[in-house]
C-alpha cells in the first residue's frame, strides 16, 4: 500500500465524524504548509499525524492527534508562543493544543497566526520549495479501541 492508502485505512478506523473532521483539517494543513513533510504514527492511545520541515519527529511544528471522540491540533513548540487571544490549551513545558470541533477551526484568523508565528519560529525552517511528502512512521500493534465504546466511556 501507498503511504495514502495507508493513512485513509487509518483513519477509516474512527467514527464518521472524527475522520471527516481529520480529512478535512489534514486538507486545510497542507495547504497552510505545503512543504511539510507529514509524519504519521498510529499510537497505543491516539493516531498522531505531525507536520515538520524534515522526517525528524523532534523537528515537527504542528501535529494533528484522533482520539475516539475528537481531533486536536498541538503545536509542539508551543509553550513560547505569544498568546494574546488565549487560544492555546495546556500548561507544559514544550506544548499546547486547540480543540478541533470542526476544521473551520482552521479558518479563525487567530488561528491562522499562531500557526503563522509557529512556522516562522521553529527551530528548524521549512524550505520555501518542496513538494508535500507522507511518511508512515509507526504502527502500534496493541491499540486503544478507536471508536467511542458503546456506554459512552
Amino acid at each position: 500500500m501507498t503511504p495514502q492508502q495507508q493513512l485513509k485505512t487509518l483513519l477509516a478506523k474512527y467514527d464518521k465524524s472524527v475522520a471527516t473532521t481529520a480529512r478535512r483539517v489534514l486538507g486545510k494543513l497542507r495547504k497552510l504548509i505545503p512543504a511539510a513533510i507529514e509524519m504519521v504514527y498510529d499510537n497505543y492511545d491516539a493516531l498522531v499525524i505531525g507536520f515538520g520541515p524534515t522526517e525528524r519527529a523532534s523537528e515537527a511544528v504542528f501535529s494533528i492527534a484522533l482520539y475516539p471522540r475528537y481531533v486536536t491540533l498541538f503545536f509542539l513548540q508551543g509553550a513560547t508562543l505569544r498568546d494574546p487571544h488565549i487560544r492555546l490549551d495546556g500548561s507544559g513545558n514544550v506544548v499546547r493544543q486547540v480543540p478541533l470541533e470542526s476544521e473551520k477551526t482552521l479558518d479563525d484568523p487567530q488561528i491562522i497566526e499562531l500557526i503563522n508565528v509557529a512556522m516562522h519560529r521553529a527551530k528548524v525552517s521549512f524550505p520555501l520549495k518542496r513538494s508535500h511528502k507522507l511518511v508512515i512512521k509507526s504502527i502500534s500493534v496493541k491499540q486503544r479501541p478507536r471508536k467511542p465504546s458503546p456506554n459512552g466511556k
